[in-house]
């Protein structure tokens, strides 16, 4: 069975990131959602990647605020891809989540999405087009989902327009 894992550092970022899961739902794409910390509890995370990956995870999204470097973390233990997500906080005005998920070495990558709610709407979206790679029914539905947010545009504009 393949899944996303999505990993976050604390509760308090579950609010936010359930909007990933909302979004991997709406795929029907199934998902596991843990709490593990890079530096909190490291090795629940090294042992919760491996184990991840032999249920079978294709791709890890993980999220966390501060300097919590959790995305590079689970990148250490996998070669599968790895999406972050930082949080937005009061320390910095986030951009210390920001750089710790964007700051990595050459070699071990980490595609960083945007801060809070976008980020994680995102990341479950690009991991479905990851696993859309190899999957063509997956793929139509991407797209129908594309257009459906095109024509919700479109009846927005015609609720509000004034031309000329």
């Amino acid at each position: 069975m393949s899944f996303v894992s999505i990993v976050i550092g604390s509760k308090s970022d579950y609010e936010v990131m359930k909007e990933a899961a909302n979004t991997l739902e709406k795929f029907g794409i199934k998902y596991e959602l843990i709490i593990t910390s890079a530096h909190r509890s490291p090795e629940r995370t090294s042992e919760y990647i491996k184990e991840a990956e032999q249920k079978g995870a294709k791709v890890f999204i993980a999220a966390a605020g501060m300097a919590a470097h959790l995305a590079g973390a689970v990148a250490a233990h996998t070669t599968k891809p790895v999406l972050g997500v930082p949080m937005s906080g009061l320390n910095l005005a986030s951009m210390d989540s920001v750089f710790s998920t964007l700051q990595m070495p050459s070699g071990i990558p980490v595609a960083t999405l945007a801060i809070g709610k976008a980020g994680a709407v995102n990341a479950a979206i690009l991991a479905v087009q990851i696993l859309a790679l190899n999957d063509e029914k997956l793929a139509k539905t991407l797209l129908e989902d594309r257009k459906a947010q095109e024509e919700k545009l479109i009846n927005d504009s015609l609720s509000v327009e004034v031309r000329i």
